[in-house]
């Protein structure tokens, strides 16, 4: 009845799922309301950011700077929303919008703008994917019908720290809407020069900012390619819609180069210093060690009050198991930036590592807090599991199994370990066939990704006298992960087919 309830109302969802679309005023399918929209922005803005970098907070005049400008465009679209705006400290090019108009732009896309009229045709642009419900309209046409955590138009690889994300929260990083259809992309172009001149902005910055996107498109910088690129491909096409808009506009407005460049004469002068961090992490990430110590001491000394830098010395010193050094270094991190999950969850990791559990409890709870990671969860079932906390520790490793890779593999062994000695049907399979004689043979299978060993079996069966009678039969050897073994219980006659009258009662890892 439930099976069919749940049909009936996805039923009515396509039946009445149609809404008129506020920024073109077309009908489209729609089965998300305004208000989930909304709920949805809020609920992930938060971990999106912290997904993406964190907040840049090097000079937070810059991002009053963009915020106002966003709030100026968003004003002229019509649409009323809880629109924010923020700057991220990220180097990858790139901007986004969550539904109900939270919407970020990186600092390294902030680099490549050269007027506040482009800087308004990238917030106009994502005004507009807000206003006009575009991940709505996607999430509609998946048949995706919750309002929970959502997978949004920004890719994983826009970070180091979008993989590390855990359980359902690692929907945020789906690449499945990471990427806008070629209407959504050219409709946002559109609507966002109309709000660039109606705001008094001079809509050909919309014109020199996808020609410099088709130039480094063809360049093919990786950068690019995971950023911007990813989510918002340019094309000459779309240089030339834009062309055609600017001609059926008014023409002139402002331009703002100068105002541009003031506000980011602070950032542009850090930038040596971001290069060198983003060296250093790639040298890091290549296990040439040596090297990315000297980039971040090159980086710390451009510019010591970044946190970034510090944590990236940090993570040097815990790839060489200076663990001491590494905790000074995250200290200096988190006393400068407290609220970025990745300081709290390197140092947690750091402290772990030296014996100091409580204090590693404590920061790596405080990392989950801001944004749920595998490696944090995975920690903290380890340690529950060393104190004894069995239920503790499976609620841990429960989550990070859903997160696929290594940690994801690595927290499903601890699983099974900790579960299949008293859960072993749950992990083992098992099966019922008859001989050529019409005895009973039990075949198993080992549904976990361990090997396996002690498998028993109980059997229940009527004897001569018709009482019930129950034994238990050995599984002999070793069972490899998805592979299945048998045992021939000589107990009969088992008609094929009817209730198989076995239960795993026991297993366990092979050591």
């Amino acid at each position: 009845m439930r099976k069919v309830t749940i049909l009936l109302a996805i039923g009515v969802a396509f039946l009445t799922g149609c809404a008129v679309n506020p920024v073109t005023g077309k009908t489209e399918f729609m089965t998300v309301s305004t208000e989930a929209e909304i709920q949805m922005g809020q609920q992930n803005y938060a971990p999106m950011q912290q997904s993406q970098g964190g907040l840049q907070d090097l000079d937070p005049a810059l991002t009053t700077y963009v915020s106002g400008i966003g709030q100026r465009l968003a004003a002229q679209s019509g649409v009323s929303l809880p629109y924010e705006f923020v700057v991220l400290n990220n180097s990858v090019p790139n901007a986004w919008a969550l539904p109900g108009g939270k919407i970020a732009i990186n600092r390294g896309l902030l680099y490549e703008l050269e007027s506040e009229a482009e800087l308004a045709a990238v917030l106009g642009h994502e005004v507009v994917h807000a206003a006009a419900r575009h991940t709505a309209k996607q999430i509609s046409r998946s048949q995706l019908l919750q309002v929970g955590v959502l997978g949004t138009a920004v890719a994983a690889s826009d970070s180091d720290y979008g993989n590390l994300i855990a359980g359902s929260a690692n929907l945020l990083a789906q690449a499945g809407l990471a990427k806008y259809g070629r209407d959504a992309e050219l409709e946002s172009d559109y609507y966002g020069m109309q709000y660039m001149s109606k705001a008094g902005y001079d809509p050909q910055g919309a014109v020199t900012l996808q020609e410099t996107f088709v130039r480094l498109s063809k360049s093919r910088q990786s950068d690019w390619l995971s950023g911007l690129f990813a989510s918002h491909p340019p094309s000459q096409a779309r240089v030339d819609a834009n062309i055609a808009t600017a001609a059926a506009l008014p023409p002139g407005g402002k331009t703002g180069e100068d105002e541009f460049q003031r506000a980011m004469q602070k950032t542009r002068a850090a930038k040596p210093a971001y290069d060198a961090y983003d060296e250093g992490r790639k040298a890091l990430a290549e296990d040439k060690v040596d090297e990315a110590l000297s980039l971040a001491n090159k980086a710390l000394g451009l510019y010591p009050d970044e946190a970034n830098f510090h944590a990236l010395r940090g993570d040097i010193r815990l790839v060489a198991d200076k663990y001491d050094m590494a905790v000074t270094n995250y200290d200096r991190a988190i006393n400068r930036r407290d609220g970025f999950f990745y300081y709290h969850l390197q140092r947690g990791l750091a402290r772990n590592e030296l014996g100091q559990t409580d204090a590693a409890v404590i920061d790596l709870e405080r990392s989950i807090e801001l944004l749920p990671t595998a490696p944090a969860h995975f920690a903290l079932g380890n340690i529950a599991r060393e104190r004894g906390n069995v239920a503790g520790a499976v609620e841990h490793y429960k989550i990070v199994a859903k997160s696929g890779g290594d940690y994801g593999k690595a927290a499903t062994a601890e699983l099974v370990r900790l579960d299949l000695p008293s859960n072993p049907g749950a992990y083992v399979l098992r099966r019922c066939d008859a001989d050529a004689s019409g005895n009973l043979v039990v075949t198993v299978k080992n549904n976990t990704s361990v090997q396996i060993t002690g498998v028993q079996v109980a059997v229940q069966y009527t004897d001569a006298s018709g009482r019930q009678r129950q034994v238990s039969q050995a599984v002999r050897g070793q069972i490899p992960p998805g592979q299945i073994a048998s045992v021939n219980t000589g107990l009969g006659p088992y008609t094929p087919g009817s209730d198989c009258p076995v239960q795993v009662i026991a297993a366990r890892i092979a050591e």
